[in-house]
């Protein structure tokens, strides 16, 4: 397969806090790639960055290549033609991304609209009504008039992901698409995005802090602490043979059925050097920072 994005020794800081330091990670056309960490460790700013969605504060060094062009050196114009065309975001707040007092639809259409000034309203109006049948809307004829407060929390992080898939894109980043979703919402929403994912053949960027939300949708994880990028590798060997002490803490304190509630989960080992030395491969395709203490 061929490398569809390129992220090269890239570096965030704002001001005097390095939000990412030195990362780089490729994903190659149709895979799917799950960001873990937890919060603050860099993963929705890296998004942003592919995104060009950064303040003006911001300070990014290295390069992010997106199908061999470099988005860092883009002007704008170019940039805003590829963004939300080729590359589209689903953000984590579905009450705050969507304008309370604008049609749903309607916040579909603009998108489309932004991409091909050329559509007449009828094909406009078919490319959004298409998109939300995509995500399984039910009534798309009727409720894509209905506005953001009319929907629940499930059927809101939907729409978002019509407004992200309704041009096509080639790369999704989906940062943290289901937080604040209840167990039962939070399994449609997987199964939705796995649908999409084989009927446009999308290339995904899944965002989250949870791993057993990741271990049902990512080929290979990367797991970040502190901006750093500590430990990559297949799903299975992330799950089955983690190197790294963080990832390993991270495994040991998702909950199971036999958790036993009145012990804590786990922790980080004390004196575990969790950013010290290079990237060191423990077996093929398995990447890890390895020199503790």
């Amino acid at each position: 397969m061929a490398t569809l994005l390129e992220i090269d020794d890239l570096s965030i800081r704002f001001r005097d806090h390095a939000a990412v330091r030195g990362l780089s990670l490729s994903i190659e056309s149709g895979e799917v790639l799950g960001l873990v960490g937890e919060s603050g460790s860099g993963k929705s700013v890296t998004a942003l960055a592919v995104m060009r969605l950064l303040d003006a504060t911001a300070q990014v060094a290295g390069a992010i290549r997106f199908d061999g062009a470099d988005l860092l050196s883009l002007d704008p114009e170019p940039m805003r033609r590829i963004r939300g065309r080729d590359l589209a975001i689903v953000f984590q707040e579905p009450m705050t991304a969507l304008n309370p007092v604008m049609p749903v639809g309607e916040q579909v259409a603009e998108a489309v609209r932004a991409h091909h000034p050329e559509f007449s309203r009828r094909q406009v109006r078919g490319a959004v009504l298409e998109a939300l049948e995509a995500v399984a809307m039910p009534d798309v004829a009727q409720r894509h008039r209905d506005y953001p407060h009319q929907f629940s929390g499930g059927q809101r992080q939907r729409i978002l992901i019509a407004m992200a898939i309704v041009n096509h894109p080639r790369l999704l980043i989906a940062d943290e698409p289901t937080t604040a979703l209840d167990v039962t919402v939070q399994k449609q929403i997987l199964e939705l995005l796995a649908g999409l994912r084989e009927r446009f053949g999308l290339t995904m960027v899944f965002i989250s802090h949870d791993l057993a939300v990741i271990s049902q949708v990512a080929d290979r994880i990367a797991v970040m602490r502190h901006g750093l990028l500590v430990e990559e590798g297949s799903c299975a060997d992330i799950f089955r043979e983690p190197a790294h002490p963080y990832t390993r803490a991270l495994l040991g304190a998702v909950p199971t059925m036999t958790t036993r509630l009145d012990q804590p989960l786990a922790m980080l080992k004390r004196g575990a050097r969790l950013d010290a030395g290079d990237l060191q491969e423990s077996s093929p395709g398995h990447w890890a920072r390895i020199s503790v203490k």
